[in-house]
């Protein structure tokens, strides 16, 4: 059975990945210029998809297939792409925070009606 424990579980696992993948976009970006620098970045869809829910699955295709830092040493850093990435991830935490949010409306719901 699916609980609001097993609910914000996941959600901070979510949120953990956004930061980590928030600091991998902004040393990116501080580093544009810096020769030798290796691009790195996260992507969550292997944490997602094992979540078993639908949604996350769906969350999973679209944001790619590893959870693990990916340098990519031959890849040029754009910082008009790092920006809107970073814009990205932004409204994917601002999303979970929300998520988290309402969980902890809804755990504080049932503490109050069992009393």
């Amino acid at each position: 059975m699916f609980t609001s424990l097993d609910s914000m579980g996941k959600v901070s696992l979510m949120m953990d990945l956004i930061t980590q993948r928030q600091r991998a976009l902004g040393s990116n970006l501080a580093n544009v210029d810096t020769p030798g620098y290796v691009r790195r970045d996260i992507n969550f869809g292997d944490y997602l998809s094992s979540m078993n829910s639908p949604l996350e699955t769906q969350l999973s295709e679209r944001l790619g297939p590893s959870g693990v830092i990916e340098e990519r040493r031959y890849e040029e850093i754009d910082p008009a792409n790092e920006l809107m990435q970073i814009q990205q991830n932004s409204l994917l935490y601002t999303m979970a925070t929300r998520r988290m949010s309402n969980i902890i409306t809804e755990m504080k719901t049932v503490i109050n009606v069992g009393k």
